[in-house]
């Protein structure tokens, strides 16, 4: 694979190419640390309603659609990440994808109380405001809902509580941290 693009791994557009957005300092989610996150969520994901939240490269919107969700919400600050996952988007027929230009917090608290089966939360490592990404996301998420976190630091139940989660799989892949939270009850 050529630098600058990360490739889906797995569902039905397995393999496929995402470009990355020029002059655009990202870090994508490692393709150990995605296969990983969906051996945990199981391979299909058929209806389900997403959200990426700091969507950048758009690899886990991407590959929650590839595996059958029914609504992805890819929501990025940055108009050139917007414009490539637009791209992809096109290329692959990915109707169920919608993309957002705009903050992520502001698009969790956005979404109605218990209507997401999953939230990705991948924002930037200097994120300021982890707490208030999980309070939202922790409120938008169904009963049976999911949340992947991504941090430069493990996340721990008592760390998670507040929000009324617990940490299901913990996942450390050289400087990421990679977790699966569930609501605690």
């Amino acid at each position: 694979m050529k630098p600058g693009e990360v490739r889906i791994i797995g569902g039905e557009w397995k393999r496929s190419k995402l470009p990355l957005p020029r002059n655009v300092d990202l870090r994508p989610t490692p393709d150990r640390v995605r296969e990983t996150l969906f051996n945990w969520l199981g391979q299909d994901l058929t209806g389900w309603h997403c959200v990426d939240a700091f969507a950048g490269t758009g690899a886990l919107g991407f590959e929650a659609a590839s595996r059958g969700a029914a609504h992805v919400l890819l929501c990025d600050v940055n108009a050139l990440c917007i414009e490539a996952m637009a791209k992809s988007q096109a290329k692959l027929g990915a109707n169920q994808l919608r993309m957002l230009r705009g903050d992520g917090l502001s698009t969790l608290r956005q979404q109605a109380p218990q209507s997401v089966d999953l939230v990705f939360l991948d924002p930037p490592y200097d994120f300021p405001q982890y707490p208030m990404a999980l309070a939202a996301a922790a409120a938008c998420i169904k009963p049976s809902g999911q949340i992947y976190l991504e941090a430069a630091k493990a996340w721990r139940d008592d760390d998670v509580s507040a929000w009324g989660l617990r940490v299901a799989k913990h996942l450390k892949a050289g400087a990421v941290h990679a977790h699966l939270l569930l609501p605690a009850a």
